[in-house]
């Protein structure tokens, strides 16, 4: 799914990578020293001019910049992740793409134009490999959960899986990456550089490493840790211009402010799509047929309607890659074409499922999916009570 919480930690590798460049490498004996008065651009490419020579970066902010060569600019590229310069292979500046990452070290006369030095590129096509690489290995080795217990040294989750809810210890590696969400932004690259004395209990953290035998204990070398919350509710009221939903939580019935960004990844499921989740996201006997055999889907791993990385919210084999291609597959919403109730009353308002971050205060939350026409999930059959139930966008993140 393009907006799920693991490929937004898998996207931002491509900004770890160049973030590592930037911070500072470690430069070879070929290299000349970098001035005391340099600076650093790092930007994905847009164009490329190899008669000037120049290429156009849209840097980190969003802004394009022109990078000029100077006389002796050396042209440099290394694989992701890389830091040391030393490992790099020379290359020519008919070799940059566009859709490559680059580092520019030289001077910047103003905000649109920068003088380059030394041009350091991860490719294209490197930087999709790798983030296919580290995708396999998330699904492979990775795990989320809530925290239970927290310490600076280690931190306790709740993992769920077929046989239940189980605790997870986990510990940093030492050279482990930790980071952690704001409750300003739902941008992944915007996420701080973390210690484990900042997670919280009742945090959301994915982590990937190596378990234990036991599976009681993982050493990880990546934890990802934020104040996630996922919510059913029921539509309120909508402000276009603020880009502002209000909603009713129909767990606590409780007001809660949305707040819709350009990030914020808005689906509807069909009418079809929705009733076959809802009945594999059942119990069997809530899908029971004549005779008391169940109804409804097969049932497959992920007993409390959790799925695998990225995904969730289906009890069918497979159903964490399913819904990912389901969501990826059903329209675009636009959130102004909901339908909002000042009562919230089902009958006159649409019902939603909400994953966000939580904002400056509990009753608000950063959209990051939004999923409308949950109206079957949420329904218990034979009743007009909606709840979100074990159903979750958020997903699950291997096996116990």
């Amino acid at each position: 799914m393009k907006f799920t919480f693991l490929h937004r930690i898998i996207g931002v590798a491509q900004v770890l990578a160049i973030g590592a460049l930037v911070c500072g490498f470690a430069l070879d004996a070929q290299q000349p020293p970098p001035a005391a008065n340099s600076q650093r651009l790092s930007g994905v490419v847009t164009k490329v001019d190899p008669a000037g020579p120049q290429v156009t970066l849209k840097n980190d902010a969003g802004q394009d910049v022109t990078v000029t060569m100077q006389p002796k600019v050396s042209y440099r590229r290394v694989e992701p992740g890389e830091t040391d310069l030393s490992k790099a292979a020379n290359i020519a500046v008919t070799d940059i793409a566009a859709g490559d990452h680059v580092l520019a070290v030289g001077a910047a006369p103003d905000e649109k134009s920068f003088s380059a030095r030394l041009i350091v590129v991860m490719s294209k096509a490197d930087l999709a490999t790798k983030q296919s690489s580290e995708l396999a290995d998330w699904q492979k080795r990775g795990v989320i959960g809530l925290v239970t217990a927290a310490t600076p040294e280690e931190i306790t989750i709740s993992v769920r899986g077929p046989g239940g809810a189980k605790p997870l210890m986990i510990a940093p590696a030492p050279n482990a990456v930790i980071r952690r969400y704001t409750a300003e932004s739902i941008k992944f690259q915007d996420a701080a550089p973390s210690t484990l004395a900042e997670v919280k209990v009742g945090d959301q953290v994915r982590a990937r490493g190596d378990k234990s035998a036991d599976g009681g204990k993982m050493t990880a070398d990546e934890v990802v840790s934020g104040s996630f919350k996922e919510i059913a509710a029921t539509i309120l009221s909508i402000d276009p211009v603020e880009k502002v939903m209000r909603v009713r939580d129909l767990a606590t019935k409780n007001p809660v402010t949305l707040k819709i960004t350009a990030d914020s990844n808005l689906r509807k499921l069909p009418l079809q799509m929705a009733q076959m989740l809802a009945a594999q996201s059942r119990p069997p006997e809530e899908n029971a047929g004549p005779g008391g055999r169940g109804g409804g889907a097969p049932q497959g791993r992920g007993g409390d309607g959790r799925g695998g990385p990225g995904g969730g919210g289906g009890r069918g084999r497979g159903g964490a890659n399913d819904l990912g291609q389901i969501l990826d597959r059903s329209p675009v919403l636009a959130f102004t074409d909901l339908k909002a109730d000042p009562k919230g009353d089902p009958k006159n308002s649409d019902a939603i499922i909400v994953l966000g971050t939580v904002g400056k205060s509990s009753d608000q939350l950063n959209v990051i999916t939004m999923l409308a026409g949950v109206e079957p999930i949420l329904t218990k059959p034979g009743t007009r009570e909606m709840s979100l139930g074990g159903w979750s966008l958020g997903g699950g993140g291997g096996e116990p």
